[in-house]
């Protein structure tokens, strides 16, 4: 990917639908992912403290484990599903919805954060697999995931849209800038760059 300069402009999009309908639920506000899933965090941890009687300390362990496969996930998908390469037309302009758009337009302040019409599917999905690996322990861990995939959202757009000045906020920045203008084919964790460093996909 040729490198540009980084120019912030919130009002930079293109439309990706000829249907008004599909063009709306194209574009979430950024609070959306706050207002859906932090309830959701906090009723799992009602269910694992209150009603399971689950030990705070196992509860953050578990939260803490649920946020650890959430930075997995996100690598995952952005690695293999987001930059996967297709050869078909109907498969390009699926990456291109999903994914590619973002890489054109990736100061598009309506196109930062997931739509609800395919978080919410994914979600349960997860949920329903947290219940047949983790049991009666999957809503403590479940918490963790949501809430790493809230941060992951948050930081995401913060990312391209705040000012980062220092510390560890601006070295991510910086970090998944390079991703967008330098090489998009490294530097996949957003929120956490650690399973870069362990697949050793930090540079080429």
């Amino acid at each position: 990917m040729a490198e540009r300069p980084y120019v912030s402009n919130k009002n930079e999009t293109v439309r990706m639908f000829e249907s008004d309908f599909m063009e709306f639920f194209s574009r979430v506000h950024p609070a959306i992912p706050l207002a859906l899933y932090l309830p959701v965090v906090g009723y799992m941890l009602y269910v694992s403290i209150w009603q399971q009687k689950l030990s705070i300390l196992a509860v953050a362990g578990l939260f803490a484990l649920g946020i650890l496969l959430w930075t997995l996930i996100e690598y995952l998908i952005h690695r293999y599903v987001f930059h996967y390469e297709p050869k078909t037309h109907l498969g390009k302009r699926l990456h291109y919805i999903i994914h590619g758009v973002h890489h054109d337009y990736p100061n598009d302040a309506r196109r930062l954060v997931m739509p609800p019409s395919i978080s919410i599917p994914l979600a349960f999905l997860f949920y329903g697999l947290f219940l047949l690996i983790f049991w009666r322990l999957a809503p403590g861990v479940f918490a963790g995931l949501v809430f790493g995939y809230v941060c992951y959202d948050m930081l995401h757009y913060a990312t391209h849209h705040f000012a980062m000045k220092r510390g560890l906020l601006l070295w991510l920045k910086q970090y998944h800038l390079r991703h967008h203008y330098k090489d998009d084919h490294v530097g996949y964790g957003i929120s956490s760059p650690l399973w870069d460093y362990v697949f050793r996909t930090t540079r080429r």
